[in-house]
């Protein structure tokens, strides 16, 4: 030790003379700061700080061996200057004799370094050792962690056919290798039998165990991790329990990859591990095999002796087409490798439309071949209606739909501006700060994988880390000041990830080009001013105008999307932070989490829940911030939505949709629809049809009364909420010291009852400022809303904030876009409708409320004219803002020169379209 000081102090070893281009630390963070300086903290791996340390002691071994060598010459030039000074020394008397001096001087100047040359090449030998070992084990740990792609198979006797055919000479071609491999497999094993014996949880936990692994299999391919997916495989197959939950889709989703790269090695490897698990090639498996010929453009003769080999197998060579949820581009490949085979060879056309005709006798009108089935057109011409698509599909493309609030703007003060600021300056950092918190955690998933366990990290990849980090920001913002449970943000933002990457890849593909096209011949059955030559309906005008490819876009597992969700709900919890004290400089203070979690009972169940910061939550609300921001699958359609013609496509036009809507993680419903014959679904889909394409737009008077009265702080009386400042506030009183008990605990009682209502005011206010913006957002617009059902049959309009269903409110807001002349009964149903809406005259005849309705008239005009100013008769009404729209559609058609001929876009639920029936029926 004392000859590493003395060697940086007599070397003055410094900054000046430390090497460039090493992979050295600082003298503080080597072995001089250990011994002279203070230690600094390292996040590097354990591995990683010696490997730094021995570079350290190398380079500085280097330094202080030149040093010797230096002063070795210096000490010989030294003593030399010695023995000549001394020579030259005067005697006593004056004269100058020479003197002779020892020759041991000499000697042992120069032993005194050549000591210190051998210490130094003995330590330089020790780390040389030591540096040797040290790269040995880190090419120990790369191995361990590199990607496998040579299958570690359990059948001995495989793997050593394997074997010899890898290192054998000379080595047979790969395809000749795969159909001797297909000639030996074995048939197919029933995976149900093996866990027949286990119980039904750990059934359904072992089945959804396979279902993330394939998940995870698929999800690599999407985002070109196809070697990650082939060493995730292969880590399961290398043992036996994990290989047991092997699929035969999971093999073909590799082979699927692999073909499109062309890469039959790695193709041929996974047959082998098929072969290893017990499991016979079908129908998918051979169709890659196929197409990786065709890719590598192979002789005729082996793709001969492959399809030779699929006939006995029993499987025919049309199946490839017809069979197959193929894309246009391995179609077409896999056409062309089998007419190298076969030139001759057509693909079977798909038939335009089922064949087979629903059998429900309630239906054998509709579906009747002697009387075709006519269909209502819209009111809108073909121009329009393309104009309108054209809307709604840079709308679904952009994913999210920002609309304006409707609750008055704040005045523009000092304090507003500075809060506005201040909420940009944090966004600004946080998204700075998420989107490397999430590359952090892509790393730490991506080290998960190449262990062999499906991670989170391909579906990390799938957006990127400024899509990510928005998304995040998006839930922050609506998060409600009560808090929400995690498990329910947590699936929001799963849910929000995989719907805005089916959307992205559709973009990229050519999907939306020929959406648009088949959609713009589609419009020709809609559009007011068209014609086609044979009238069907909506579904069967699609699907004669050809069959669009298969989706690809499976649904992820329950448990998937939660923990997907929840990675990122904690990312934000951890990294989102604010100062503690807005109010002073932030680059002094402490930083302190805007979430974090807390504990709530619900059904006597305690669950996690994401609450934000009061300070942060008053920050927004001084903000007082403008604009809303909804996914576009929340926001009524610009266009008339696609038509339902399976249980996976209709509705939107790129956003996934359910078609009955269910539990999240429950498939056993889509099972069903997907095993059911499609006739027998005709008469839902079509419903459904019928009902999206219906279309409506706003009730513009009514609209501008309930604004009025919502920014007037509301009246729940008329269903307008108020805001939560409305809301009963807990006494300000101080118990006494010598409180009872009993006093204590009304006051606790007090206090939770005003959180209540608090938090029911907050959500029901929350809920009507999205509606209210929603339809001060579509006021000029015409709109469709799409339609699904439950497991029941009841249906559901997919937008979930505004629509027909719901309040009096909701209802009240919505008018048809496509008004009908009332005729000659038409006025008389408007009046009973409001007499039905008031309440009054349940017991009575039609009659009866029909000369009630012309009693009333003065109040009704006077409700029409002066709704907030005048008499009020309307409020009283058990449906008050339905009934006040009646009040003024009922004016305006008495005050029209002809009731009969006024053209009413009045929705009357009751009545249906018995306009021109009489009361009598």
């Amino acid at each position: 030790m004392s000859a590493l000081r003395w060697g940086r102090g007599a070397a003055g070893l410094g900054w000046a003379l430390w090497p460039v281009g090493r992979p050295g630390l600082r003298a503080e963070e080597g072995t001089l700061g250990g011994l002279r300086g203070c230690r600094r903290r390292s996040s590097a791996s354990p591995c990683e700080q010696d490997r730094r340390r021995d570079w350290g002691h190398a380079e500085l071994l280097e330094v202080l061996e030149a040093r010797v060598r230096q002063l070795q010459t210096n000490s010989v030039s030294e003593v030399r200057a010695k023995l000549v000074d001394v020579a030259r020394l005067p005697k006593a008397d004056g004269s100058q004799s020479p003197r002779k001096v020892e020759a041991g001087n000499e000697g042992a100047a120069l032993g005194f370094t050549s000591h210190w040359a051998q210490k130094l090449h003995k330590e330089k030998l020790v780390m040389q050792r030591r540096k040797q070992k040290l790269e040995e084990t880190l090419q120990k740990e790369n191995r361990k962690h590199q990607l496998r792609v040579e299958p570690q198979l359990l059948n001995r006797e495989l793997a050593d056919w394997l074997q010899r055919w890898e290192h054998g000479s000379p080595r047979s071609p790969w395809e000749e290798q795969l159909a001797q491999l297909l000639q030996e497999a074995p048939k197919q094993l029933s995976r149900s039998e093996e866990h027949g014996h286990t119980g039904r949880i750990s059934k359904v936990r072992y089945e959804a165990q396979q279902q993330r692994l394939l998940s995870f299999l698929e999800c690599c391919l999407l985002v070109d991790q196809l070697p990650l997916a082939h060493h995730v495989l292969v880590k399961h197959h290398s043992k036996l329990r994990q290989q047991r939950a092997l699929t035969l889709p999971m093999y073909n989703t590799l082979l699927l990859g692999w073909a499109r790269k062309g890469s039959f090695r790695e193709l041929l490897y996974v047959f082998f591990m098929m072969k290893d698990a017990g499991l016979a090639p079908d129908l998918l498996s051979y169709a890659a095999a196929l197409q990786c010929m065709g890719r590598l453009n192979q002789e005729a003769s082996a793709i001969q002796r492959f399809l030779k080999q699929m006939a006995q197998d029993g499987l025919q060579l049309q199946e490839l087409f017809t069979n197959l949820p193929l894309c246009k581009e391995d179609k077409a490949v896999l056409l062309r490798a089998v007419r190298k085979a076969e030139p001759t060879f057509l693909p079977p056309q798909p038939p335009l439309s089922s064949s087979k005709v629903n059998s429900s006798p309630l239906l054998k009108e509709i579906y009747s071949t002697d009387k075709p089935a006519t269909y209502p057109k819209q009111h809108l011409p073909l121009e329009t209606l393309k104009d309108l698509f054209q809307q709604q599909l840079s709308v679904e493309m952009a994913t999210v739909v920002t609309v304006e609030s409707v609750e008055t703007a704040p005045s523009l003060t000092k304090e507003v501006l500075q809060a506005r600021k201040t909420l940009q300056e944090l966004r600004t950092r946080w998204e700075e700060e998420l989107c490397l918190a999430l590359q952090q955690t892509k790393d730490r998933e991506a080290q998960a994988a190449r262990k062999g366990r499906p991670s989170l990290f391909p579906y990390l990849c799938l957006l990127s880390e400024g899509e990510l980090t928005q998304l995040m920001l998006q839930a922050l913002q609506v998060l409600p000041q009560q808090g929400e449970s995690l498990l329910s943000l947590a699936q929001e933002l799963g849910m929000r990830i995989f719907n805005r990457h089916v959307v992205q890849r559709k973009q990229l593909s050519d999907e939306v080009q020929a959406l648009q096209e088949r959609y713009f011949k589609y419009l020709h059955l809609l559009a007011s001013d068209t014609q086609v030559v044979m009238s069907r309906l909506p579904r069967e005008h699609w699907e004669a105008l050809g069959t669009s490819e298969a989706s690809q876009d499976q649904p992820w597992p329950l448990a998937l999307v939660v923990q997907l969700g929840k990675q990122l709900a904690e990312v934000l919890v951890q990294t989102v932070k604010m100062p503690s004290n807005l109010a002073q400089p932030q680059d002094t203070q402490k930083l302190i989490p805007v979430l974090y979690h807390v504990y709530s009972f619900q059904s006597f169940r305690q669950i996690g829940i994401l609450k934000p910061h009061p300070a942060f939550v008053q920050l927004l609300e001084t903000a007082a911030e403008r604009t809303m921001t909804f996914e576009a699958a929340e926001v009524p359609m610009l266009c008339p939505p696609l038509p339902w013609t399976s249980p996976h496509s209709g509705a939107f036009l790129l956003s996934p949709t359910k078609l009955m809507r269910s539990l999240e993680g429950t498939i056993q419903h889509q099972r069903l629809l997907e095993g059911c014959p499609p006739a027998e679904l005709h008469g839902a889909l079509d419903a459904l049809t019928q009902l999206g394409n219906c279309a409506w737009r706003v009730n513009g008077r009514v609209l501008d009364l309930v604004l009025t009265i919502f920014n007037a702080k509301g009246c729940p009386r008329l269903g307008v909420p108020s805001p939560a400042s409305e809301a009963p506030r807990p006494s300000k009183q101080r118990l006494p010291a010598n409180a009872s008990p009993e006093l204590k605990t009304e006051l606790r009682r007090e206090l939770a009852r005003c959180l209540k209502v608090a938090r029911e005011m907050h959500s029901l206010r929350t809920d009507a400022l999205y509606r209210l913006s929603l339809a001060h957002h579509l006021r000029h617009h015409v709109f469709w809303l799409p339609h699904n059902m439950d497991f029941r049959g009841r249906t559901y309009p997919c937008p979930p904030h505004f629509n027909h269903l719901g309040s009096d409110l909701a209802r009240a807001l919505l008018e048809f876009a496509e008004g009908r002349p009332l005729g000659p009964h038409g006025l008389n149903w408007l009046k009973i409708h409001l007499v039905n809406l008031t309440g009054l005259k349940k017991r009575e005849s039609l009659q009866a409320r029909l000369a009630f309705a012309d009693e009333i008239m003065n109040d009704i005009l006077d409700s029409a004219d002066q709704p907030m100013t005048g008499r009020r008769w309307w409020a009283e009404a058990d449906e008050p803002w339905q009934a006040l729209a009646c009040c003024m559609e009922i004016a305006r058609a008495v005050r029209a020169p002809s009731p009969a001929a006024y053209v009413s876009h009045f929705p009357v639920h009751q009545a249906g379209t018995a306009w021109g029936l009489p009361l009598s029926t």
